[in-house]
């Protein structure tokens, strides 16, 4: 079937309507909706012209509407029901996907990132995706850092090849005038990537090169076997809170005081997801964990504000539930500097246990942005202004916040007492922070 044809919608309508109609069931799943196999050029695009009322294509990166259109290199992962973490990565690579490297640290990005026997990043069409690979708890940050080195040299080695051959004065105009678009757009992703397929174009349709010994076309050929490292790469280092504020936190902080071009994405979920429900330093006053049964006592750590203190270091916290343009801004501009990001995300989680269960992921984190429970900015080092502060001042109802979550709940259960005092120090904890952020805008202005 091809989603494009008019026809498709009324076909799959009827079905639907058929199947409701004549039997009891609660819903209808539509499982490996793809591109027919080994169907290299379908139809697809043709059809929506012929039957999208003349309206060009609208996948872009402009706005959260337009990026959605764009294809996801992350698809039918083994994530729980209503994962906020699969959101955060499926959008980061239908925004990069096609360059994208990505080392990820265990836990539960790298159970539902690569199960045995299958993997939800994909590739598409021209056989372009995601390059994935797990790491340990300790070593993650390293593990990326050095991916990007790796890359690094290798494209660099072939970047002066390029520079070699149009210098030479007889090489072929149409190789000249790519490699000089190459070369000028060659720290500029989006823009880079089809600069390179330019290139490569134009060296593929010269008949000399193949068999030619000139120094013009030896070059070309040096540059033809670099051909997958020629386009500027994407790379990211994905993990949870355990990694991040924990276990790998050394590691992470020596990547982001290197000043290299690496991004990070930490899922917070504020504690050890996928071995438990442990407490971690990025855990708040009040909640109930593994090794905090009587509620934690201290308040999480400040991981974004120690990474802003080296002053060229991107750093956002997002939340996207709360605010969907500002998380793709931020993700889009962590990208676009020219060194190190950090990009925390907040990501309500099953050890949560939210009233109406993880179906309300995305309203959750709106709640806890609305109630100053979670502070949404951006630290951007290439900004006039690098401080931004994303967040409203909190409308109330941060005590009904913690209240809707077990994690918080069980305490005044068991301990009532205690969790009022802790839930109060929880609650002057927060508009303490939202109190240092003005101070932070205003320094900053």
């Amino acid at each position: 079937m091809d989603p494009g044809n008019p026809g498709t919608k009324e076909y799959l309508s009827c079905i639907v309507k058929e199947i409701t109609s004549r039997y009891d069931i609660d819903g209808i799943h539509f499982d490996y909706i793809r591109y027919p196999e080994q169907a290299d050029n379908f139809p697809d695009k043709d059809t929506y012209r012929k039957y999208g009322k003349g309206k060009p294509d609208v996948a872009g990166t402009d706005n959260v509407i337009k990026s959605q259109y764009l294809k996801p290199y992350l698809e039918f992962s083994g994530s729980c029901a209503g994962c906020a973490e699969t959101s955060y990565a499926r959008l980061v690579t239908q925004l990069f996907g096609n360059r994208m490297y990505v080392s990820n640290a265990t836990g539960c990005s790298s159970i539902w990132g690569g199960p045995a026997a299958t993997s939800p990043y994909c590739m598409d069409k021209n056989g372009k995706g995601v390059a994935w690979a797990n790491s340990l708890f300790e070593d993650n940050a390293e593990n990326g850092y050095g991916m990007y080195l790796g890359q690094k040299v290798l494209r660099e080695k072939y970047i002066e090849a390029v520079k070699e051959l149009i210098a030479v004065p007889y090489v072929d105009e149409d190789i000249a005038a790519a490699g000089k678009e190459f070369l000028d757009t060659v720290n500029d992703g989006e823009k880079n990537s089809a600069a390179a397929e330019k290139l490569i174009a134009a060296i593929n349709a010269n008949p000399s090169v193949p068999t030619c010994e000139c120094d013009a076309c030896k070059l070309a050929r040096k540059v033809l076997e670099g051909k997958n490292y020629l386009a500027k790469k994407s790379v990211w280092i994905f993990g949870g809170d355990g990694w991040a504020f924990d276990i790998g936190f050394g590691g992470l902080d020596h990547v982001l005081a290197s000043g290299e071009d690496v991004n990070v994405f930490v899922f917070n979920t504020e504690v050890y997801s996928n071995t438990g429900g442990q407490a971690s330093k990025a855990s708040n006053i009040g909640q109930v964990a593994q090794f905090a049964a009587a509620g934690k006592e201290i308040k999480s750590k400040s991981l974004a504000e120690i990474a802003m203190t080296y002053g060229y270091v991107y750093v956002a916290q997002v939340a996207m539930g709360a605010n969907m343009a500002q998380t793709l801004k931020a993700i889009k501009e962590a990208e676009a500097w020219h060194g190190p990001s950090l990009i925390i995300g907040y990501s309500p989680c099953e050890m949560h246990s939210i009233k109406g269960g993880m179906a309300n992921c995305q309203l959750e984190m709106k709640k806890a942005v609305d109630c100053g429970y979670w502070n949404l900015f951006r630290y951007n080092p290439a900004a006039e202004k690098p401080f931004s502060l994303d967040s409203k001042e909190p409308k109330g109802g941060y005590q009904d916040f913690l209240k809707n979550e077990a994690r918080y709940a069980r305490l005044a259960t068991a301990f009532p007492e205690r969790a009022t005092e802790l839930f109060e120090k929880n609650e002057e904890n927060a508009k303490a922070r939202y109190e240092h952020l003005l101070k932070l805008k205003a320094l900053y202005e």
